[in-house]
């Protein structure tokens, strides 16, 4: 059984997390915009482009979750500002079957 440590702070976790998942968003958006230039990529895998796109969100609205919950907000509050519905949704039936 996991046990939790409290005289280890979260917080500061979650926003180094937070710091490292927009790292990854980054550096999904780079790739994706030297891509782009190339015609043959973008012509003949357009829908699969589009994939770096939901990546760089999905990075991006963990990052966000993250940072809420490193300044103290409730689970279940953090959860609720995700955009992204399948994403939210998944996250809520985690916090729940764990609850």
């Amino acid at each position: 059984m996991v046990q939790h440590h409290p005289s280890l702070p979260i917080g500061p976790l979650h926003a180094a997390l937070a710091v490292e998942l927009r790292h990854v968003r980054a550096s999904i958006e780079r790739l994706a915009e030297t891509l782009v230039v190339d015609e043959h990529f973008t012509t003949h895998y357009l829908e699969q482009f589009q994939t770096f796109d939901l990546l760089a969100q999905y990075a991006d609205e963990s990052a966000s979750l993250l940072d809420r919950l490193a300044v103290g907000h409730d689970p279940h509050e953090a959860i609720a500002g995700v955009r992204l519905g399948v994403v939210q949704e998944r996250l809520r039936t985690a916090v729940t079957a764990a609850g």
